[in-house]
């Protein structure tokens, strides 16, 4: 028998139950505003966007300072917003990121901010997020986190003297960064090419040439690149066509730079580097060259390892056509090549944004619409 002075014990609390919504969409940045665009579009209303940044746009912020878009205004526009400057200019990062932030005001989309994803599991036709604001349940997923995520730096790297500043391009904000004295900027894409041009007007660079991309002018008859690319086209060719199979081989284009301008600028080129001895680099045809500082335009890593779903990762890339997984429920979008060659580019990603809103609409139509009864037996 309990008397009065015996302590009394609350039943335990019951869990509250994970946030639940139709769609989740991993990502922030334009793919992911372009869906929920175009979700909102469909008359989907249960959706959430995540993104681990501190901001909309917080990427476009983070990248170095000059950067300027190679494709004009007038061809950045996502769904439903044309981009706020004169056709025929070059909008500047941070345009792109003040773009972003408006158009996700504008159309009052759901964004949680700061929100990592840690893991991501399937039971039955239900996903579960585990985030670091807590746990999210979801019918459908769209991955949307884009292709930068973890930079690619080589190993040849730990060959470097302690005092030699090395910086990867994510990292690399304006040439204060960098010491003076001769800068080896390895990579010579669009990022690497662009950096080693600012930096040559205060010292010395040299540039590491892997592989020489095919290059083409920012204007061609008095026309802007992207202007022929449309009319051809050619930015909307599909991923299987002949063409963009040969593109695709060729792999990025650089836009706007010549090599005869780089050299123009002092700039020295040398074949791909072979190895680094503290301050010293050795490049194929055997020619060295000493360094002070080493940019490492060496592109990025895709970072799929919370992505724990059977089937859904094949060697580092989330196996896809058009944008659509094996794994019912789970699709992806923002990523170059997914269905043209637009499909990562600000102002072309929302022609496979539409396509996608159209198939998640179809699909949660699927799932509320009863299972037709069988026949009767008689």
């Amino acid at each position: 028998m309990q008397t009065q002075d015996q302590p009394q014990h609350a039943p335990p609390a019951q869990a509250e139950p994970p946030e639940h919504v139709d769609v989740l969409v991993i990502g922030a940045g334009q793919a992911g505003l372009a869906v929920g665009w175009h979700l909102r579009e469909q008359g989907i209303t249960s959706f959430l966007l995540l993104d681990a940044g501190p901001e909309i746009g917080h990427v476009w912020c983070s990248r170095w300072d000059s950067l300027r878009l190679f494709t004009p205004a007038e061809y950045d526009a996502l769904p439903g917003m044309p981009f706020p400057a004169p056709a025929g200019t070059y909008p500047t990062k941070d345009d792109v990121a003040d773009y972003l932030r408006g158009y996700a005001t504008a159309f009052e989309l759901p964004v949680r901010l700061n929100t990592r994803i840690t893991r991501l599991t399937k039971t039955g036709d239900t996903f579960h997020a585990n985030t670091s604001t807590g746990p999210i349940t979801a019918g459908q997923v769209v991955i949307a986190t884009g292709p930068f995520q973890t930079p690619a730096v080589p190993t040849l790297a730990r060959h470097l003297a302690a005092d030699v500043v090395q910086l990867h391009s994510a990292d690399y904000r304006n040439p204060d960064q960098l010491p003076d004295g001769q800068v080896l900027v390895v990579g010579a894409g669009n990022s690497g090419l662009q950096i080693a041009a600012e930096l040559a007007a205060t010292r010395p660079v040299t540039v590491a040439v892997g592989t020489r991309p095919p290059m083409l002018p920012q204007r061609l008859l008095g026309r802007d690149l992207f202007w022929w690319l449309t009319l051809l086209g050619l930015i909307t060719k599909t991923a299987d066509s002949r063409l963009a199979r040969r593109l695709q081989k060729k792999g990025d284009l650089v836009i706007g730079t010549r090599w005869r301008d780089l050299a123009r600028l002092g700039i020295q080129t040398r074949p791909r580097l072979d190895d680094i001895d503290l301050t010293t680099a050795r490049f194929a045809d055997g020619s060295v060259t000493t360094v002070a500082a080493v940019v490492w335009a060496t592109g990025f890593r895709t970072d799929y390892t919370w992505l724990d779903i059977p089937g859904a990762v094949m060697d580092n890339k989330v196996a896809n056509e058009r944008g659509i997984t094996a794994v019912p429920g789970l699709s992806v979008v923002g990523l170059p090549w997914l269905h043209t060659r637009g499909s990562a580019l600000l102002g072309y990603v929302k022609d496979d944004a539409a396509w996608l809103a159209n198939h998640l609409r179809d699909d949660l139509e699927a799932a509320r619409t009863p299972a037709p009864a069988g026949d009767l037996l008689v």
